[in-house]
């Protein structure tokens, strides 16, 4: 269930919204990345400190994709550099953050950076930036110390029923736990296969690519990330000019390939990366194309990583 009380928190005056809610004042829908900007910090800051909130976990953790809809664009790094290491690690489904983190995450958002996750602590207080700088902030407690401290450095606090970014409002599409059942079946289709390919996504719009081996199946799953969603696609074919040739026209894919040092790379692209792509794939070992929506293209399985207590809690 979502916090008992929820606020909208813009530098939007309500004053300047017509009969339908809609905003015509004359405020921009960018970050200042200055005055403004540190004002939402603040005031998420004081919504934590009324909240009793020192940590928050992050849920749903992405970065970038290959098409933007941000009103700026994205940076290298995502905005996470200096927050987390450059593999990500610690930017993760369920990972735990101090409030300055948060902040700095929040930051990244409002900056269009690239980053984006849900900032909650269980029932009791959530952070969720939405687009054009609206932050909803949800807590067990009214915070009208917050409220009022919102408005004293020149932001609007509004009372709302929920977050429209509430987690509860989606329906997970992957419902599967990554348990021994899961991994039997892998062994089971690696037992009629030489190998598979393993797509682990432990954040949305990143993935790391595995070739599945049965002896090296036990090394693999040791490596996996904390909640990673994992798609199993039918191996890689070593025919790469086919698979060069096979690209659509008019239509986003993924390209799939083993390096000649036998890393798996990847690279989402429409048309127009066509020529870039048989560059990058010369002297590869093995190619395959995957569609963007799995619906396109169903994979041999998919199924979430459950935590270590069995329990599945990853939303994807």
């Amino acid at each position: 269930m979502p916090p008992s009380f929820a606020y909208r928190i813009t530098k939007y005056d309500p004053a300047d919204r017509d009969e339908h809610g809609g905003y015509n004042g004359a405020e921009d829908s960018v970050s200042d990345h200055g005055a403004v900007e540190a004002a939402y910090l603040e005031a998420v800051a004081a919504f934590a400190r009324d909240s009793g909130v020192d940590r928050l976990e992050i849920r749903e953790p992405e970065v970038a994709g290959p098409v933007n809809f941000g009103l700026e664009a994205p940076v290298e790094g995502h905005g996470l550099a200096g927050l987390f290491p450059p593999d990500l690690a610690g930017y993760h489904d369920g990972a735990e953050v101090s409030v300055p983190t948060a902040l700095e995450l929040v930051r990244a958002m409002l900056r269009d950076n690239g980053a984006w996750c849900r900032l909650e602590c269980g029932d009791t207080f959530t952070v969720h930036v939405g687009w054009d700088q609206y932050v909803y902030v949800g807590s067990d407690r009214p915070c009208e110390v917050a409220v009022a401290r919102t408005g004293e450095i020149g932001l609007f606090a509004e009372p709302i029923t929920a977050s429209p970014y509430a987690g509860h409002l989606e329906q997970p599409e992957v419902t599967e736990a990554a348990d021994e059942d899961f991994w039997g079946r892998v062994r089971a289709a690696l037992a009629t296969s030489q190998a598979l390919l393993l797509e682990e996504t432990h954040v949305r719009n990143a993935s790391r690519w595995h070739r599945l081996t049965e002896a090296g199946l036990d090394t693999l799953r040791l490596t996996l990330g904390p909640r990673a969603l994992l798609t199993v696609w039918p191996d890689l074919t070593p025919d790469v000019d086919a698979v060069l040739a096979s690209l659509p026209e008019d239509e986003w894919v993924e390209f799939v390939w083993e390096a000649p040092d036998a890393t798996i790379r990847h690279l989402v692209v429409d048309e127009t990366g066509h020529q870039q792509l048989a560059v990058l794939a010369a002297g590869a070992r093995a190619a395959c194309l995957l569609p963007r929506s799995p619906d396109e293209h169903p994979p041999l399985f998919r199924a979430a990583l459950p935590d270590s207590d069995g329990v599945l809690r990853a939303r994807w």
